[in-house]
C-alpha cells in the first residue's frame, strides 16, 4: 500500500467513527436532556458565536473518535486540536444544533478530510435518521439534478439578514422554489443528490468553513460547483474567523449565475 492510499484508508476510518460517535451522542443527548438544557448556551466556541450544550456534548465525543483514530480535528467549537497527523477532519458536529435542541428533525453531522491541504473525501450524517452520504473526489454514486438556469431552479437559503435583504429577494424572486431548512450541510446533500438545485448564502457572509467543507466533495464530485459569492477561495484554513458567503449548485453556469444575482 502507498502512501496515499494509506492516507485515503485512515481517512475513511476517521470519517466513519467520528459519524458513528456524533450518532450515539446526539441520540443519548436528546433521550437524557431537556430541550432548555439541550439548547443552553455551554461556552463560547471557537469560532466567537455561543456554543449550545448539545454541540458540546456531541463534539467531545466526534473529537475523541477522530483522534484515537490518528487524525486532527478542526471543529467550530474546540478548534484546532493538533495530534500530528497529516490527516485532518474539518468537522460540524452538530449542524442545524437549534432545530436539533428543538426537537426539528433536521440537523446533520459534517465533516471533510484534508490530506497535504486538499478537501479529499467527505461523510454527511443525518442525526435523525442516521442515513450517510459518503464521497471522495474521484468516486461517487451521487449525481446533481443538472439544473443550469435560476429561473428553473429549487433553491434553498439562508434566512435573510438586513445586511444582504435586497440580494437574498433577487435570488427568491427569480428561483421557481425557495427553502429555508436551517441545516446548511444538509441542505447541500440535497444538492448532491438532486433533490434541490442550489443552496446558498445570499451575500451575508455567514458560513464558516465546516458549513461547506463537505460540500466542496460531496457536490463537486457528483457534478455541481461550490463556489463563494465574492470570489473568495474556499479552502482549508484553522483560522475560524474566516467567512464565506457560499454558493451550492448543481452545475457552474447556476453557480455563476447565483453569484451574479447577489451581486446585483
Amino acid at each position: 500500500m502507498t502512501l496515499t492510499e494509506a492516507a485515503h484508508t485512515a481517512a475513511d476510518r476517521a470519517l466513519s467513527a467520528a459519524a458513528d460517535a456524533a450518532l450515539s451522542a446526539y441520540r443519548d443527548a436528546i433521550s437524557t436532556y431537556s430541550r432548555e438544557k439541550l439548547k443552553s448556551t455551554a461556552m463560547l466556541g471557537a469560532d466567537g458565536t455561543d456554543t449550545m450544550f448539545i454541540d458540546v456534548v456531541v463534539e467531545d465525543a466526534i473529537i475523541a473518535a477522530a483522534t484515537a483514530a490518528g487524525a486532527n480535528v478542526l471543529s467550530e467549537e474546540r478548534g484546532w486540536v493538533d495530534v500530528g497527523s497529516a490527516l485532518t477532519l474539518v468537522v460540524d458536529p452538530v449542524d442545524g444544533s437549534a432545530n436539533a435542541a428543538a426537537g426539528v428533525p433536521l440537523s446533520c453531522f459534517s465533516a471533510a478530510a484534508v490530506i497535504d491541504g486538499e478537501f479529499t473525501e467527505a461523510m454527511t450524517c443525518w442525526l435523525h435518521t442516521g442515513e450517510r452520504w459518503w464521497a471522495s473526489r474521484t468516486e461517487s454514486t451521487l449525481r446533481t439534478s443538472g439544473c443550469t438556469t435560476l429561473s428553473q431552479a429549487a433553491v434553498s437559503v439562508l434566512r435573510p439578514h438586513p445586511r444582504n435583504r435586497d440580494a437574498w429577494w433577487r435570488v427568491a424572486s427569480t428561483a421557481t422554489r425557495v427553502r429555508i431548512l436551517s441545516c446548511s450541510t444538509l441542505e447541500s446533500v440535497f444538492v448532491a443528490t438532486g433533490a434541490t438545485d442550489a443552496f446558498l448564502d445570499a451575500g451575508s457572509d455567514t458560513h464558516r468553513l465546516m458549513d461547506i467543507a463537505a460540500a466542496v466533495v460531496l457536490v463537486e464530485s457528483a457534478g455541481g460547483a461550490v463556489i463563494d459569492a465574492f470570489d473568495r477561495p474556499i479552502e482549508f484554513d484553522t483560522d475560524l474567523t474566516k467567512r464565506w458567503s457560499g454558493i451550492v449548485a448543481a452545475t457552474e453556469e447556476l453557480a455563476y449565475e447565483l453569484r451574479s444575482t447577489v451581486r446585483g
